[in-house]
């Protein structure tokens, strides 16, 4: 007599099953490693394009205070997805005896906006910076 040896119809199915589990679980986190990635792309392209600003709205001496300003990025910028920007330059501390020559210190707050999928998503950035005052 030989002896046949091999694997049963229920231990095929058995493996088979414990197969297609691992395999969804993997493809499972593999598609959230890509939508975080994703989410990460664009967080980074917009924090690269908030320092711009910022660094913009830092050296525009001619800014209105007490306004609030506001654009939108250029979408060959931000990759396609909208976003835009809400700045406000307000005097934070007066000199004591304003007047021509003396220093101001402004804060400058810059919201930055885009939009994620169907949510839209904010950070803020504030920055300060010193000015002369000017004549009267």
């Amino acid at each position: 007599m030989t002896s046949r040896r091999g694997f049963t119809l229920l231990e095929m199915i058995v493996a088979s099953t414990i197969m297609a589990v691992a395999i969804v679980g993997l493809l499972s986190g593999i598609a959230g490693a890509t939508r975080n990635a994703a989410r990460l792309r664009d967080y980074d392209r917009v924090v690269l394009l908030a320092q711009q600003r910022m660094n913009d709205l830092l050296v525009d001496r001619t800014l209105p205070a007490g306004q609030v300003l506001s654009g939108v990025f250029d979408p060959t910028q931000t990759g396609g997805i909208p976003a835009g920007w809400l700045a406000r330059v307000t005097e934070v501390e007066p000199p004591p005896a304003p007047g021509p020559g003396q220093p101001a210190l402004d804060r400058i707050e810059l919201e930055i906006w885009w939009t994620s999928g169907e949510q839209r998503r904010t950070f803020s950035l504030d920055a300060h910076r010193t000015r002369i005052l000017g004549m009267p």
